[in-house]
Order: structure tokens, then sequence, then C-alpha cells
């Protein structure tokens, strides 16, 4: 066992955004670009495929704290940041 002190890491966040068909039909392209044109610190933000939640969209999936926001609209994303992020 070592006697120095643990580091403590900050457990990053991550934001992802999809980008499958039926989200992209509802908006989701332009919620993925306010997130990128906003660059929030210590945040990760990527597009990905099907989160499986098809007729709710756009998804956005917030992690590693699993939190499910449907039906994003880009206006709604400031509420969205000062909220979870």
């Amino acid at each position: 066992m070592s006697d120095f002190p643990k580091k403590q890491f900050p457990i990053s966040k991550t934001v992802q955004v999809c980008q499958n068909r039926t989200c992209k039909k509802q908006g989701a392209t332009a919620v993925l670009a306010k997130f990128h044109a906003l660059s929030i610190p210590n945040v990760t933000v990527t597009a990905s495929g099907c989160l499986g939640r098809c007729g709710n969209g756009p998804i956005v999936l917030i992690l590693p704290d699993i939190i499910w926001c449907s039906r994003v609209q880009p206006q709604l994303i400031p509420q969205l940041i000062e909220k979870y992020l």
C-alpha cells in the first residue's frame, strides 16, 4: 500500500446526440451544432448512432450520469447545460 495520497480526477462528462435517421428528421443536426458552438469546458460532445428512443427525438444522453433528454431543441440547450453540466 502506498503512502501517497490518491489523486482526485474529475469525472468528465460526455453529451451524446443521436444522429440516426429519425432524430435527424426531428432536428438533431441543429442540436449537435448548437452544443458544438457553445464549447462547454470539460464536456465532450459527440454524435451517436441510434440511442433506442426513436419517436422522442432529438435524443441527448448525458454520461456518466445517464440523463436522458428527449425532444431537445437548440433553444433549450442553454437550460440543459445550466441544469446538468
